[in-house]
């Protein structure tokens, strides 16, 4: 692998897929760029953005445990961000093992190759998007 890792991370910055294997265990090389890019479109954020009588604007994402509050939509946004960072640390340390957090690996990795200004592009328009062609 070290004698061929120019060839590995130049293949990966093509898109192509570069697997490796060591016993029985394979894995895999690729852009976090592109990774990133894919998990955009098809992780849906299901954000809800809505007002109260007290001038404040909640962010909820519907079908997972966050939500955030703010003095208008940017503010809840931020606070959702922080949120969702925190929650990749505890999924890391611990939550990926919990049957109900396990499935979240595309969340994990979208949040965790993401910046904050990704994410909150993210939030306000990403999911479900058909591929760019």
């Amino acid at each position: 692998m070290r004698t061929h890792l120019k060839e590995v991370l130049d293949a990966s910055a093509r898109g192509q897929t570069v697997t490796m294997q060591r016993g029985g265990l394979v894995s895999v090389v690729m852009s976090a760029e592109l990774l990133r890019t894919h998990l955009f479109r098809v992780v849906s954020p299901r954000l809800r953005l809505s007002g109260d009588d007290s001038d404040r604007t909640t962010a909820r994402m519907e079908g997972r445990p966050f939500v955030s509050e703010g003095i208008d939509a940017d503010g809840a946004l931020a606070d959702l961000v922080l949120s969702l960072r925190e929650y990749a640390d505890a999924w890391e340390d611990r939550l990926g093992f919990a049957s109900n957090h396990s499935g979240n690996w595309g969340l994990i990795q979208l949040i965790t190759l993401s910046t904050d200004e990704q994410l909150v592009e993210w939030l306000e328009r990403g999911g479900e998007q058909p591929p760019v062609s």
